[in-house]
């Protein structure tokens, strides 16, 4: 099996698909507004998608309460700082980084304008 997608419910599904398109270079591959705001973004692989909706029937959740060990999304960068730098002029938020670990990848976690953690990962061996 392959992963085809990862979904969220969030405040302004419109609005968030947006800054995903602009800033990291998804894809809307499908998306609609009614009965409510529903996207499928897809990473430049085209192989992975990220789905982004906002239902009225149901609670959002707080995601800038939530320790980003609990719930990010990684993405591969290959310009760690200079993206962190482009995303906060953007509306993210730095929570740590960027930093080398013991295994030479550089790492940093910030929140997207919307609380949900994203990591950028430069990894020294790439793992996939």
């Amino acid at each position: 099996m392959k992963i085809e997608h990862f979904a969220v419910q969030v405040e302004d599904a419109t609005a968030m698909a947006g800054w995903y398109e602009t800033q990291m270079g998804f894809v809307t591959k499908r998306g609609q507004k009614t009965p409510f705001p529903v996207y499928f973004l897809a990473d430049e692989s085209g192989n992975v998608m990220i789905e982004i909706y906002s239902n009225p029937a149901i609670q959002t959740p707080d995601y800038a309460s939530m320790d980003p060990l609990i719930l990010h999304m990684a993405f591969i960068c290959n310009e760690v700082p200079e993206t962190v730098q482009r995303l906060e002029a953007a509306g993210a938020t730095l929570l740590s980084g960027p930093e080398t670990t013991p295994a030479g990848d550089t790492l940093a976690m910030l929140r997207d304008p919307w609380g949900l953690a994203i990591q950028l990962c430069q990894r020294a061996q790439p793992m996939i």
